[in-house]
C-alpha cells in the first residue's frame, strides 16, 4: 500500500499562487503514476493533472493548462502541484492519488488517495 498526505492548501486571492505537496510512504513511490484531483462542493471529483512514474509524461485538464504544473521527486517520495494565476473557480478540496497503471484522468484508475487539502481562492 501507499499512504499519501497532502499539504500546502490555504486561502489565496485571485491571481495568486499556491504549491501543493503530497508526501508518499509505504511501497516504492517511483513505480506509481500520480495524479491530482479536486472536488468542489456540490460537484463531482475532477482530474486536474497527472504524471507518469518517471515524470516524463504529463496530463492537464483544459481548465488548468498554462497555469498549473505537476512534478514529482522520486528521491523524496513527493508529488507537487504548482498553481499560478488562481481563479475563484479553482476553489476545491485537492487530492493526490497513486495508480499502479498508466497515468491518466480517470479517477477509477487510482487505487490510493490522500485525505485532501482545501484550496480557497477569493475574488
Amino acid at each position: 500500500q501507499v499512504q499519501l498526505v497532502e499539504s500546502g492548501g490555504g486561502l489565496v486571492q485571485a491571481g495568486g499562487s499556491l504549491r501543493l505537496s503530497c508526501a508518499a510512504s509505504g511501497r516504492t513511490f517511483s513505480v506509481y503514476s500520480m495524479g491530482w484531483f479536486r472536488q468542489a462542493p456540490g460537484k463531482e471529483r475532477e482530474s486536474v493533472a497527472a504524471i507518469s512514474w518517471s515524470g516524463g509524461n504529463t496530463y492537464y485538464a483544459d481548465s488548468v493548462k498554462g497555469r498549473f504544473t505537476i512534478s514529482r521527486d522520486n528521491a523524496k517520495n513527493a508529488l507537487y502541484l504548482q498553481m499560478n494565476s488562481l481563479k475563484p473557480e479553482d476553489t476545491a478540496v485537492y487530492y493526490c492519488a497513486a495508480s499502479p497503471g498508466t497515468y491518466g484522468s480517470s479517477w477509477s484508475a487510482y487505487d490510493y488517495w490522500g485525505q485532501g487539502t482545501q484550496v480557497t481562492v477569493s475574488s
